[in-house]
């Protein structure tokens, strides 16, 4: 039987704490050898301007083998629907039995923050109170839920275009105790923070290189895996010593990275490693707390496996979902 779980059972099933012990074990695994984490690849025609990102992973430890596919369409913008969609699948890795299929949104958005939560963990000051958001939507929530589990956070900086959404989004914080204060610019909050995330879909830089602090550490996490589009600057990558989630995705699709190089602002050697390497103590992460640190999130198939083995789990833990049988 194959157990299909949709966006709602998915939010019930899964917290942050357990979401970011699972992302770091994976990073960790990924390091050691005991999952395997291939570059992804994306299918595209000229008939529509649709691409279809295949994300594979397997995992010994969490005996699964995974599959999401990301649908990337600009165009869904115009009529009203995500410009990102994505569906993953399950299998047991030993038997290859299909154990599940899930929606993407929730698990995406949980392992997103999970990962820069684990990222800050081992790159960032560990006596960083302040936390920088640019962008307040549903991701910018998640990141302070996950932020919270690895850092004594006290105060949140954001910014977004809108005040409504800085107004929604300290209202979906405001159970965590956190002083929220609404920056002017993207600048202000790169200023006055410790650890900066980026959550938007920039096209063009939104933060300049030039506005970083020494000892901070900057998540750039919003850019869609795209090589044309950034949220950081040139002389932002070359002011940082990078880390990547997977070097052979961030090579191929980040366009932090691939455009700072395009450009001359970097060398194409300038990601120091992976974030795995960090966690299993194979590379050291931050090395002087003046150092500028900076993780560039692409997004990887092992970040899916790792959340989707966590939801299975409690789903047939509390019998929710939908079995179906696909053989019959």
């Amino acid at each position: 039987m194959t157990l299909m779980l949709n966006a709602s059972t998915l939010q019930a099933v899964l917290d942050m704490r357990s979401a970011v012990q699972s992302v770091d074990r994976i990073f960790g695994d990924l390091a050691r050898g005991t999952a395997a984490q291939p570059t992804p690849s994306a299918m595209a025609v000229p008939s529509a301007d649709s691409s279809f990102i295949i994300m594979p992973s397997v995992a010994s430890e969490q005996g699964l083998a995974s599959v999401k596919l990301l649908a990337d369409i600009p165009s869904n913008a115009q009529r009203g629907l995500p410009s990102q969609r994505s569906l993953i699948m399950l299998a047991d890795h030993i038997t290859g039995g299909p154990l599940a299929i899930l929606d993407g949104k929730v698990p995406t958005r949980i392992r997103t923050a999970a990962a820069t939560a684990v990222a800050t963990k081992y790159l960032a000051r560990p006596d960083s109170t302040v936390l920088g958001l640019i962008g307040a939507g549903a991701l910018a929530v998640a990141h302070v839920e996950a932020m919270l589990c690895v850092l004594p956070f006290t105060k949140v900086v954001v910014w977004s275009r809108t005040g409504q959404r800085i107004a929604e989004f300290s209202q979906a914080v405001a159970g965590h105790g956190l002083e929220v204060v609404a920056a002017p610019s993207p600048e202000a909050v790169v200023a006055s923070c410790d650890v900066l995330c980026t959550l938007t879909p920039s096209v063009e830089p939104i933060v300049q290189g030039q506005w970083f602090q020494p000892g901070q550490h900057i998540n750039a996490v919003g850019a869609r895996p795209r090589p044309g589009e950034r949220e950081i600057d040139g002389i932002g990558m070359a002011r940082s010593r990078v880390f990547a989630d997977h070097l052979g995705t961030a090579q191929a699709k980040s366009g932090d990275y691939l455009m700072a190089l395009a450009e001359g602002s970097i060398a194409a050697d300038a990601i120091a490693g992976e974030l795995g390497q960090v966690v299993a103590g194979e590379l050291a992460g931050r090395r002087d707390r003046q150092e500028i640190t900076l993780f560039n999130s692409v997004g990887i198939g092992a970040l899916d496996l790792a959340i989707g083995r966590l939801a299975y789990d409690r789903a047939v833990e509390q019998r929710l979902g939908q079995d179906v049988d696909l053989s019959s």
